[in-house]
C-alpha cells in the first residue's frame, strides 16, 4: 500500500484567436514530494488536452485526474502540449490522505507556457480540402468527439494552423496533398504518425475496384476530393460511428457523387469550389433512418463460451441473521469451526461483553477475521488471519468514513512503529490448545466513543494486500447483536440505517432534490452495511418511485438542482457498484428507481423547453400554463407521463378521454393531479392547427424528460452512449454528449437496428438483439470508466425492454412449436442471468436448454424428457430468485414501511411486484407454455403418483407440509401443499397429500406415506392444482392409478359408506422398542455385529461382505455400540452435562424448543481416554485411517461427528415420529456406524419392488451425482429414475431426469452413520430420521448435467444404470425379500453402502 496517493488536476484555457506564430511542442514536468490528490471542481471553464498522461481519467468532461509516478524519495509528472492554440497549464494538489489541498496563495497555480519561437507564416495559401482532412484527423484522433459550432471552427482553424506550420518548416502543398491523399508519404502531420484516414478508414486492398468503369472513374476523380465528399457525407450523417465496411461504401457513394458531376461536365476545379460550398447533391440526411445494416429478419449472434458469463459473487455476511424457516438439522453445528472462528469464539466467551461488529474477509484460501467488543465499557479489536506468511499490520483509526488518523499511543500494542498518520504493528503468532486453532493476531483497547472505526492494510511476504481493491474497514459501532423475534423490530434488516431514514423523511419529503442528496449522504453507511444497507437504500427509494411518499411538500427547487442530486447520487451508486461485484444486482436496482439526472443544462432544460412549446405553439393559457407552472417548481417522473397522455391524446384527434386513460393506466387521478403543489386543474384542450407542431415538440420534450426521470428508456440511454447534439430549433440548445469511448466495433448499428426494430409485432428478432447487444455491452460493465454510469443505464433500458418485448412477443408463440418456444426461454434466462450476481445455477439451466434443443434438432427421444428435467429445473432457479428477494428485500419494506406509514396492501406485495417487473416473471410465464406441451410428448401426463392409496377426505389447502406436520385433524384431510421437501412427516388424520412439489420417490416423506397407506403424490398441472385448492373444505374422493388420479366430490353422507374414513392409529402394541444396554466396549469390529450390540443397518453390511460378487464392493466398517452414548454421559469427566441434560429432558415435555438445547449439551461431552484408544484399535486392525494420526484436531473434528450423531436422536422429526407411534423416546438407543467415505461420481437407492406400481417383477432405482444426501435429505430437485425388469436387467428404461442444481462432493474421510433400535422396526418406517455425519464437511458444487456422461452418452448411461440394477436383484435374492438399498459408483465400480428391507 501506499501511504500517500497523488493524483495531479490538470486543465488548459485555450485562447481562442490563431496566432501567426510557431508554437512547438512542451514538456511541462511538475516535481512533488507527495503522493496523492483529488480533483475538484473549478469556476474557470477548462480544456481538456488530447494528449494525456499514463492513468489519466477523465472527470464528467471537466477536469483531469493524472496521478503522480514515483522516483526515489520524489514523484513527477510528465505533460505534453501539442496545442499551439494552448497559452497556460492550471492544476492544484490533494494529498487524498488527509483530504488536503495545496494551492497556490489560494488560488490555482497557473503556469504560463513560454513561445519558444514566432516566426510569421509566409504568405502562403493552403487548399481548403486540405484543411477539411487535417480537420477530420484531428476529431478521429481526439476520439470522434460531438463538437458544438463553436468547436467546429475552433478545430477547423487548428488544423489549418498545422498544415501552415508545415510549410513554414519548408514542406510543399503538393507533399502535404500527397501524404494527406496516403498517395506517398503515410504519416500523420502530427506525432501519431499511424494515424492516416485513408489507411485507418479505406485498406488498400478494399481499393481494388476490378470493374473497368470504376477503374476508369477512379484515375479521374482524386483521392483527395472524394476523402472530402466523403467527410461531407459523414457529417450531414450526424457523424456516427462506421464500420470499416461501411466506411468504404461511403468512399464509394462519394466517388459516384463526384462523377455524377464530372460527367455532367463539371471541371474537377469546380467540383473542389461546390465541395467547399456544399453545393455537390448528397442524400444522407435521413442515412441512419433509412439504412439498415442488418437484416430485416435478425442479426447474426456472435459465437460465445457461456461459460464466461459466470458471476459467483453471491454477497456474503457473518451478521447475525435469523431464517426465516428452520435450521435444516442444525447445519450451522454441523460445520467444522475453521481457526479464525475458533479464536472468534474463545475472544467472545473471554470478553464477555457485546460484540459490535464481526467480518470475516477471504484472502484467497485464506481468512482474515476482524472482531469488536465491549467488555467493562472499552472498545476491544482482536484481528485473526490463518496466513503462514509473517504480516505486517498497516492501520489507523478514524473519527468519519475514510478517515487515517495516527492512533494515540498508548494504544498502540508493544513494538509497533509510529508513521506520520498510520502505525505498522507485526502480528504475533497466538495458539489455544482449548480451542484448537493456531494463528496471527492483533488486540487492541480504546475508551469508547472516542473513535468510530479502524481502516487498515496488509503487507506480507512484500505484498500488500487490499479488500478488492480498497483499504479494510471495521466499524466500532456496530450496535450489540442479539436475535429479534419479530419483523416489526427490524429482524433481517440494516436497522439503525432505516432508523435513520426514517428520522430523515420529513426533510426528504420537501423535494426530490432534498431526497436525493440524503441518500447520495447514506450512501456509505448502506455500502459498509453490506446487501441489507443496499437494501434498505432501494427499498426507500423504491417507496418514492411508487408513490407511497411524498414527492414534493411546501418547498420549490430548479429542475436543473434536481437533476444535479440524482446525478449526485447515481455518481456514488456508479462507484459502488465498481468496486463491490457482489452487490450489483441491487445497484442496478436502485439506478433503475432513481432515473439518470444530470448536472447542470439537462435539467434546466425541462424549464426552458416547455417555455419553446408553449411560445412555438401558442399555447400559453389553460392545462399547459398549469402544467407549465408545475414543471418550473417540482418536476417528477409524473411529467413522463403526463407528456405521453398529452401525445396519446393529439395523435387521438384530441380525445380528452385518450388522455385520461393514459394517464390513470400509469397511475395518476385528478385527485393526484390536484394534489401537486401547483395543481393541474384543467384538461388539455388543443386546436387541429397547433397538432403537428405540438407532435414534433413534444416529442423532443419527451427526450429532455426521459434523460432526467427515466432509469430504463432506451431511446434516451442509446443516445447518452451514442452522443448526440443540439435538435431542433429551440430543443437541447448546447448540449453535447460525447459518444462513450471504445465500444465494440459494430455496436452502433445493432443499437440501431434495435430502434428500427422495436415495434416490431414478430419480436424474435428484436429478442435476439437485446441480449447480444447486453453481451457486447458486458466486458465494459466490469471496468471502472468515467462514463460507466451511461454504460450501466444502457445495459438496464436493454434488460427492461427484454421483459415488455417478451410480453409483446406472447402471441406469436400461441401457435409455435416447442423448439421456437425453447429458443425464447433459452434468450429470456440469458438476459436474466446477465442481470445477476450469483448466476452459476442459470448459466446451467442455460446449458441445459441448449443441450436439449440439440437433442430435438437430432430427434432424439428423449428430448422432451429431458428438457422437462431441465424445465423443472429453472423453476427451482426462479423459485431461489424468488426467495432471495423475499428474504433480503421483504424485512426492510416491511420495517420501513410501518415507520414511514405506507399502506399495508403496498407492503404485502412488495417483494411479489419487483418480481413480476423483471425478466422472471416473463421466463416463468414462457415455461408454463411449454410444460403441458413436454409432458403430452414425453407421456408423463399430470400425475407422478408416488403412493397411489385410493382416499376420501374433506380438502386442506396450506403453504408447506412443514408447517402442520405435528397438527392432528379430527376429520379425514387431504392436505394441497404448495411445499414439500421431502422430510416432513405426514399429520395425524391425513389421508392424501396432493403437491405441486417434486420430492424423490425414495424420500422420507414418500416412504412414510407408502407405509403408513396415505395418498401421496405430485400434480404437474397447475390448472388441476387451482381445482383442487377450489374444493377447499368439500369432501373428494380420490381414486389414484400408477400415472393418474381421478376425484370426484361426495356428499357428507356419503362418507360413512368408504373404507378410506377409518382412520385407524398405530397401534404400540406390536412396536415397541427395548433399551440396550452397554456390553463393556467401545468400540468392535464388522465381526463382532450382533443385534444385541448394533443395529439392522450395521448387521446387514456384515452380512453382505464376502457373500456379494466380487464386482460388489462392500466398504470396511466398525462401530460404537449400543450403550456407550449412556455410559459415557455416566462417566465423572461428563456429570455436568448430564445433570442439564436431565433437567432439559424434564422441561422437553412442555417446551419442544428444549430439543435444540438438548443437541447443543450433547455436543459438550469429553471423550473417555479408553473410548479413544478401543476405537484407534478397531478402526487400525481393520485397515481404517485412524484420524488422530493427523493430528490432535482431525480427532476432535471425528469426536464432534460422533456426538452429532448422538444427538440426533432429539431432532424434531424424530422425536415427534416416535411420539406419534407411541414409542418410548427414552428407549432408543443409537448405535454408530463408521465407514470410510468413498468420493463418489453417483450415488444411488433402489427399491427392489417398485414402491408405485407395486411391481415385483421391477427394480425402481434413483440416482444422484456426487454424495447421497442430496436424495434421501430434503434437497431441491428430483433424481435420475428408471426402473429395469428383472429378466431385463440390461435394458434400464429412464422415467426422468435430474433437476437437482447442486451435489455434494468429498474428499478422503470418515463417516458416521446413525444405526439406531428404531430404524427398522417392522410397520414403523425409522430410516432416514436419525443423522449421518463425515468427519468433514461436503463441497456443495452447482451442478452441469450438459457434460455429464450419464445424461449425453447413451453406453455410458446403460452401463451404469444396467450395473445398480443387477446390484439390486443379487441383495434381493441373497436375503429373499424386497430390499431398500443404498450405494455410490466411484470410477465405474459399485459399492453397497447399507441395505434393510424395502418397507
Amino acid at each position: 500500500m501506499e501511504i500517500f496517493k497523488c493524483r495531479f488536476l490538470l486543465a488548459i484555457p485555450r485562447l481562442h484567436p490563431l496566432r501567426k506564430y510557431i508554437f512547438k511542442s512542451l514538456i511541462a514536468v511538475i516535481h512533488c514530494s507527495y503522493t496523492g490528490v483529488q480533483i475538484r471542481d473549478v469556476k474557470e471553464k477548462w480544456v481538456l488536452p488530447s494528449r494525456r498522461p499514463n492513468g489519466t481519467k477523465n472527470y464528467k468532461n471537466r477536469a483531469l485526474r493524472s496521478p503522480f509516478i514515483k522516483s526515489g524519495s520524489n514523484s513527477y509528472i510528465s505533460i505534453v502540449i501539442d496545442d499551439p492554440a494552448t497559452q497556460a497549464i492550471e492544476f492544484l494538489v490533494v494529498d487524498e490522505a488527509k483530504n488536503k489541498w495545496f494551492k497556490n496563495n489560494g488560488q490555482n497555480f497557473h503556469i504560463k507556457l513560454p513561445i519558444r519561437e514566432k516566426r510569421l507564416i509566409p504568405n502562403v495559401s493552403v487548399p481548403e480540402e486540405l484543411v477539411q482532412i487535417q480537420a477530420y484527423l484531428r476529431w478521429e484522433r481526439k476520439g470522434k468527439q460531438m463538437y458544438t459550432p463553436e468547436q467546429e471552427k475552433e478545430e477547423y482553424e487548428s488544423a489549418h494552423f498545422e498544415l501552415l506550420e508545415e510549410v513554414a518548416r519548408g514542406t510543399s502543398i503538393e507533399d502535404l496533398r500527397a501524404r494527406l491523399s496516403n498517395k506517398n508519404d503515410r504519416r500523420e502531420i502530427k506525432e501519431e504518425p499511424s494515424v492516416s484516414i485513408i489507411k485507418n478508414r479505406i485498406p488498400d486492398d478494399r481499393l481494388e475496384i476490378k470493374d473497368p468503369s470504376v477503374s476508369k472513374i477512379k484515375n479521374r476523380i482524386p483521392d483527395d476530393l472524394v476523402q472530402i465528399q466523403a467527410y461531407v457525407r459523414w457529417e450531414k450523417a450526424g457523424k456516427p460511428n462506421y464500420s470499416r465496411e461501411q466506411q468504404l461504401r461511403e468512399f464509394e457513394k462519394a466517388r459516384e457523387e463526384l462523377q455524377t458531376e464530372l460527367d455532367k461536365g463539371v471541371s474537377v476545379n469546380e467540383i473542389q469550389k461546390k465541395i467547399t460550398k456544399g453545393e455537390i447533391k448528397t442524400e444522407v440526411s435521413n442515412q441512419l433512418q433509412n439504412k439498415r445494416y442488418f437484416s430485416t429478419t435478425r442479426i447474426q449472434r456472435k459465437k460465445r463460451d457461456i461459460m464466461q458469463l459466470v458471476n459467483k459473487h453471491a454477497a456474503k455476511s457473518v451478521d447475525d441473521k435469523v431464517s426465516k424457516y428452520a435450521e435444516r438439522k442444525d447445519s450451522v453445528e454441523s460445520k467444522v469451526l475453521k481457526a479464525v472462528e475458533l479464536f472468534a469464539k474463545e475472544k467472545e466467551e473471554h470478553d464477555g461483553g457485546a460484540v459490535l461488529n464481526k467480518k470475516i474477509f477471504k484472502l484467497a484460501d485464506k481468512e482474515l477475521l476482524v472482531l469488536v467488543t465491549k467488555p467493562g465499557g472499552k472498545v476491544k479489536v482482536h484481528l485473526a488471519t490463518d496466513l503462514e506468511q509473517p504480516v505486517t499490520l498497516h492501520w489507523a483509526l478514524s473519527k468519519k468514513a475514510g478517515e487515517w488518523l495516527e492512533p494515540p499511543p498508548n494504544v498502540l500494542p508493544p513494538g509497533s512503529i509510529s508513521l506520520q498518520v498510520a502505525a505498522e504493528t507485526q502480528l504475533k503468532n497466538e495458539s489455544s490448545t482449548e480451542f484448537s486453532y493456531q494463528v496471527q493476531s492483533f488486540e487492541i483497547e480504546i475508551e469508547k466513543d472516542t473513535f468510530i472505526g479502524m481502516p487498515f492494510v496488509l503487507l506480507s511476504n512484500g505484498r500488500w494486500m487490499k479488500n478488492n481493491g480498497s483499504d479494510f474497514y471495521i466499524e466500532f459501532s456496530g450496535g450489540s447483536k442479539h436475535i429479534q423475534k419479530d419483523a416489526s423490530d427490524g429482524i433481517g434488516t440494516a436497522k439503525a440505517l432505516l432508523d435513520t431514514i426514517a428520522k430523515m423523511e420529513s426533510e426528504a419529503q420537501k423535494s426530490f432534490m432534498h431526497r436525493f442528496n440524503i441518500a447520495a449522504d447514506l450512501m456509505d453507511k448502506a455500502r459498509d452495511a453490506g446487501e441489507l444497507g443496499l437494501a434498505g437504500i432501494f427499498v426507500w427509494l423504491r417507496f418514492m418511485a411508487t408513490r407511497q411518499l411524498i414527492w414534493n411538500k411546501n418547498y420549490n427547487v430548479k429542475p436543473r438542482e434536481i437533476s444535479k442530486a440524482q446525478d449526485r447520487l447515481t455518481d456514488l451508486v456508479q462507484d459502488i457498484y465498481a468496486n463491490n461485484p457482489q452487490h450489483r444486482e441491487l445497484l442496478r436496482m436502485v439506478m433503475f428507481t432513481v432515473g439518470r439526472g444530470g448536472e447542470g443544462d439537462v435539467g434546466q432544460r425541462i424549464r426552458d423547453e416547455i417555455l419553446v412549446i408553449q411560445r412555438n405553439n401558442d399555447c400559453k393559457g389553460g392545462m399547459m400554463e398549469e402544467w407549465h407552472q408545475k414543471l418550473h417548481n417540482n418536476t417528477s417522473p409524473d411529467d413522463v407521463i403526463i407528456c405521453q397522455a398529452l401525445i396519446d391524446y393529439i395523435k387521438s384527434d384530441c380525445d380528452v378521454g385518450v388522455y385520461w386513460k393514459t394517464l390513470n393506466e400509469n397511475g395518476i387521478t385528478k385527485e393526484r393531479l390536484l394534489s401537486y403543489d401547483r395543481a393541474i386543474h384543467s384538461e388539455p384542450n388543443f386546436r387541429r392547427d397547433q397538432r403537428d407542431g405540438l407532435l414534433r415538440d413534444l416529442g423532443n420534450y419527451m427526450r429532455t424528460l426521459k434523460a432526467v426521470h427515466s432509469g430504463a428508456d432506451l431511446d434516451s440511454a442509446i443516445g447518452n452512449c451514442m452522443g448526440y447534439r443540439s435538435e431542433g430549433q429551440g430543443f437541447m440548445v448546447g448540449v453535447q454528449i460525447n459518444p462513450v469511448p471504445g465500444l465494440p466495433s459494430g455496436f452502433p448499428e445493432l443499437l440501431q437496428f434495435l430502434l428500427e426494430h422495436i415495434e416490431d409485432k414478430n419480436v424474435e428478432a428484436l429478442l435476439e438483439g437485446l441480449v447480444e447487444a447486453r453481451q457486447e455491452l458486458r466486458p465494459l460493465l466490469f471496468k471502472s470508466k468515467d462514463r460507466l454510469k451511461d454504460l450501466l443505464f444502457l445495459d438496464i433500458a436493454l434488460d427492461s425492454t427484454v421483459r415488455t418485448v417478451i410480453e409483446r412477443g406472447y402471441e406469436e408463440l400461441n401457435n409455435a412449436g416447442p423448439e421456437k418456444i425453447m429458443h425464447f426461454i433459452t434468450l429470456v434466462l440469458e438476459n436474466l442471468a446477465l442481470s445477476s450476481d450469483d448466476n452459476e445455477d442459470l448459466i446451467y439451466c442455460l446449458k441445459g436448454w441448449k443441450h436439449a434443443l440439440s437433442m430435438s434438432n437430432r430427434k432424439s427421444d428423449h428430448w422432451a424428457l429431458f428438457s422437462k428435467s431441465v424445465l423443472d429445473r429453472t423453476r427451482l432457479a426462479l423459485a431461489s430468485k424468488a426467495e432471495w428477494c423475499q428474504n433480503v428485500l421483504q424485512p426492510s419494506a416491511e420495517y420501513l414501511g410501518s415507520l414511514l406509514g405506507v399502506n399495508q396492501w403496498a407492503l404485502n406485495i412488495f417483494t411479489e411486484e419487483i418480481i413480476r417487473a423483471g425478466s422472471a416473471a416473463a421466463l416463468s410465464t414462457l415455461l408454463n407454455r411449454l410444460d403441458p406441451i413436454l409432458r403430452q410428448t414425453a407421456h408423463l401426463g399430470s400425475w407422478q403418483v408416488i403412493s397411489p392409496v385410493e382416499a376420501v377426505g374433506y380438502v386442506v389447502a396450506v403453504d408447506e407440509l412443514l408447517t402442520v406436520q405435528n397438527k392432528t385433524y379430527k376429520l379425514p384431510t387431504i392436505l394441497v401443499a404448495k411445499r414439500v421437501k421431502g422430510e416432513e412427516e405426514i399429520p395425524d388424520g391425513t389421508v392424501a397429500v396432493l403437491t405441486p412439489d417434486m420430492p424423490d420417490v425414495l424420500s422420507h416423506v414418500s416412504v412414510r406415506a407408502r407405509t403408513s397407506k396415505v395418498c401421496f403424490a405430485t400434480c404437474f398441472d397447475p390448472d388441476i392444482l387451482a381445482d383442487l385448492q377450489g374444493y377447499e373444505g368439500k369432501l373428494l374422493r380420490l381414486k389414484p392409478t400408477s400415472a393418474d388420479i381421478a376425484y370426484s366430490e361426495l356428499k357428507v353422507g356419503e362418507l360413512a359408506d368408504s373404507n378410506s374414513t377409518n382412520l385407524k392409529e398405530v397401534s404400540p402394541s406390536h412396536i415397541k422398542l427395548v433399551r440396550k444396554q452397554f456390553h463393556g466396549r467401545y468400540a468392535i469390529s464388522s465381526e463382532e455385529f450382533t443385534s444385541e450390540m448394533v443395529g439392522a443397518k450395521s448387521r446387514n453390511i456384515s452380512y453382505l461382505k464376502g457373500k456379494v460378487p466380487s464386482w460388489i464392493e462392500i466398504p470396511t466398517s466398525v462401530a460404537l455400540p449400543f450403550g456407550v452414548f449412556e455410559k459415557v454421559l455416566n462417566e465423572d469427566l461428563n456429570r455436568e452435562v448430564a445433570n442439564k441434560l436431565q433437567l432439559l429432558k424434564k422441561n422437553l415435555a412442555e417446551e419442544f424448543s428444549a430439543l435444540r438445547q438438548i443437541r447443543r449439551t450433547v455436543l459438550q461431552l469429553a471423550a473417555p481416554p479408553q473410548l479413544v484408544q478401543e476405537l484407534k484399535t478397531k478402526m487400525q486392525s481393520s485397515g481404517m485411517p485412524w484420524p488422530g494420526d493427523e493430528g490432535v484436531r482431525r480427532w476432535e473434528q471425528a469426536w464432534m461427528a460422533i456426538k452429532k450423531v448422538w444427538a440426533s436422536k432429539w431432532n424434531e422429526r424424530a422425536y415427534f415420529s416416535t411420539r406419534k407411534v407411541k414409542l418410548d423416546h427414552d428407549y432408543l438407543c443409537m448405535a454408530v456406524l463408521v465407514q470410510e467415505v468413498i468420493n463418489a461420481d453417483y450415488a444411488f437407492v433402489i427399491h427392489t419392488t417398485n414402491p408405485s406400481s407395486r411391481d415385483s417383477s421391477e427394480i425402481y432405482a434413483e440416482v444422484v451425482k456426487g454424495l447421497g444426501e442430496t436424495l434421501v435429505g430434503a434437497y431441491p430437485g428430483r433424481a435420475l429414475s428408471f426402473i429395469c425388469k428383472k429378466n431385463d436387467l440390461n435394458t434400464p428404461q429412464v422415467l426422468g431426469y435430474p433437476s437437482k442444481p447442486f451435489g455434494l462432493f468429498i474428499k478422503r474421510s470418515i463417516i458416521f452413520r446413525s444405526d439406531s433400535n428404531g430404524e427398522d422396526l417392522e410397520g414403523y418406517a425409522g430410516a432416514g430420521l436419525y443423522d449421518s455425519v463425515p468427519m468433514d464437511e461436503e463441497e456443495k458444487v452447482v451442478l452441469d448435467y450438459s457434460t455429464d456422461p450419464l445424461i449425453t452418452d447413451d453406453n455410458f448411461r446403460r452401463t451404469i444404470l444396467s450395473s445398480i440394477a443387477r446390484a439390486g436383484s443379487v441383495i434381493e435374492e441373497l436375503y429373499g425379500s424386497p430390499q431398500d438399498i443404498e450405494g455410490v459408483i466411484r470410477d465405474g465400480k459399485v459399492y453397497v453402502v447399507q441395505t434393510r428391507p424395502q418397507m
